[in-house]
């Protein structure tokens, strides 16, 4: 009987109410992205920025296909203008295109807010390292936030947007 007189008072919460908080999701959860969208991302990214580059190294800088093929030179220069559009991007938006059509956000995991350039040119080194390694391409498969080795090592987050 005390306890009907206590629930009745508000001293102490009905069960249906404690077991209502435990279910509702937290609004400031951050929902991380798939690896299958952050792929999807990446090749809409390479033909919508990387290509166009491709075209006019190949074609108007160097002349031809096989001048392009017989020089490291301009395959590095290539990386690196994509590299810089691509940190652009993020620093300004938060997002590449490929990012935009997928609903995906880059964001800094200690601010929540877009990465600033030193932190942008970090993560993109990052990711030619991780490309090339078997670990930067299996370690969101093994880990619950899916995170790659370049958002561990620089603290960043490719997050989902909500619709």
């Amino acid at each position: 009987m005390a306890r009907w007189r206590d629930v009745k008072k508000g001293k102490v919460q009905q069960p249906k109410e404690k077991e209502a908080k435990k279910q509702t999701p937290n609004d400031d959860m951050i929902i991380s992205a798939s690896p299958l969208d952050r792929t999807k991302a990446f090749i809409t990214d390479m033909f919508m920025i990387m290509m166009p580059i491709m075209y006019i190294t190949t074609y108007v800088v160097m002349g031809g296909k096989e001048d392009f093929q017989a020089s490291d030179t301009a395959h590095w220069i290539t990386m690196a203008v994509y590299g810089l559009i691509t940190v652009l991007f993020w620093i300004i938006k938060g997002q590449t295109p490929g990012f935009k059509a997928y609903d995906l956000k880059l964001i800094d995991d200690n601010t929540n807010e877009k990465p600033t350039f030193g932190l942008a040119v970090a993560r993109y080194m990052m990711f030619i390292v991780s490309a090339v390694s078997i670990v930067g391409f299996l370690l969101p498969f093994f880990r619950k936030d899916k995170k790659t080795l370049q958002d561990v090592i620089t603290q960043t987050s490719v997050i989902k947007l909500p619709n």
